[in-house]
């Protein structure tokens, strides 16, 4: 069988990649008619024209203030929390070479729930809630690879291993916080938390989430030949002059980074780390550089149509976790359906 030129499939990758991110760009500008107070196109676009080039408040003070203050950041952040994870959970897949790894190997997921439950027990604020949320999310990770490195000499499988014992014990920790949390505030707060949901996010977040996303996405994107080389094994990798062990740091701060933030932000939203870098493995192939490309645009438009879902079904809205794990479910079983040999 003649395989397919490299130009030709570079061209046909480009062609797919300008269909996603056109999909994207569309269901991005179709969401703010989703919800209880509907803003069409053309009063989006006035609103922005007011806005920006005018300078000059919208006609309609409340109709502005739900399109800027209230969609605008729950839609940007869908699409950063959603790209997030899934160039996460294919920058973890591609250095572990497990198609069972997700962005919470490491614990960070575990840490920060813990995080968010400890500062609502004592009725904190929603930055400090955030706050707290972050640093014990990077503490689990770090955990995580103290121990891995201490025992495995930064092994792989020392570090999943680490993860296991890390997220474990902070499960622990937070059911012990369940347990003293008061029955009436606290303990629905931290059970409706980890469900996660983009109801309280506002335009600070957005400020948060993108650098943290920018600097963890150009890292990546600047080491992606020397990730790609280590995909192949560390022993090419070395003979290829990559430095293994900073090249596994690197991906494992990257990851984490945009993990912690994501799940700061909204809380915990399984299976799309896991799922959407299989799905973009389908469009764009295992090459790395690609793969952390198309993994972007899908999750970003993944999360954004689940969003979508969950603000516009009648009654109360749906957590996301909720939703992601009802479809997710499904779907990864229909991956494996397709792939059953190797998932490189």
């Amino acid at each position: 069988m003649r395989s397919t030129p490299p130009k030709k499939e570079a061209s046909h990758f480009v062609s797919r990649a300008l269909f996603l991110y056109a999909a994207l760009l569309a269901a991005v500008i179709l969401s703010f008619g989703v919800g209880r107070y509907p803003v069409s196109f053309w009063e989006l676009f006035d609103i922005f024209r007011h806005k920006l080039i005018l300078g000059q408040p919208y006609g309609d003070p409340s109709l502005e203030t739900v399109a800027l203050t209230v969609r605008l950041p729950r839609i940007v952040l869908a699409v950063l929390i959603g790209g997030a994870l899934s160039v996460s959970g294919a920058s973890y897949q591609t250095l572990f070479k497990n198609p069972m790894v997700s962005p919470a190997i490491l614990g960070v997921s575990a840490g920060a729930s813990f995080g968010a439950a400890l500062a609502m027990l004592y009725d904190a604020p929603w930055w400090q809630i955030q706050s707290s949320a972050f640093f014990f999310g990077l503490a689990a990770v770090a955990a995580a690879y103290l121990i891995a490195w201490t025992f495995g000499r930064q092994e792989l499988t020392a570090m999943v291993l680490a993860g296991v014992i890390v997220g474990s014990l902070f499960g622990a920790l937070l059911s012990i916080l369940k347990l003293l949390a008061d029955t009436e505030s606290a303990l629905p707060s931290i059970v409706f938390w980890l469900m996660g949901s983009l109801g309280r996010v506002s335009n600070r977040d957005v400020m948060i989430m993108a650098p943290i996303l920018a600097i963890s996405l150009g890292l990546l994107f600047l080491y992606r030949y020397q990730i790609n080389a280590l995909a192949m094994g560390e022993e090419v990798a070395v003979t290829l002059g990559v430095d293994v062990r900073v090249v596994k740091l690197l991906v494992v701060a990257a990851a984490t980074l945009m993990t912690v933030a994501s799940v700061t932000v909204c809380g915990v939203v399984g299976w799309i780390g896991l799922v959407v870098p299989h799905l973009s493995r389908l469009l764009a192939g295992a090459d790395y550089p690609k793969l952390i490309a198309a993994s972007f645009g899908l999750g970003g438009l993944i999360l954004l149509l689940i969003d979508d879902l969950a603000r516009g079904l009648p009654g109360a809205e749906l957590p996301l976790g909720v939703l992601t794990s009802l479809i997710g479910a499904p779907v990864f079983v229909f991956l494996l359906t397709r792939v059953k040999k190797a998932w490189l």
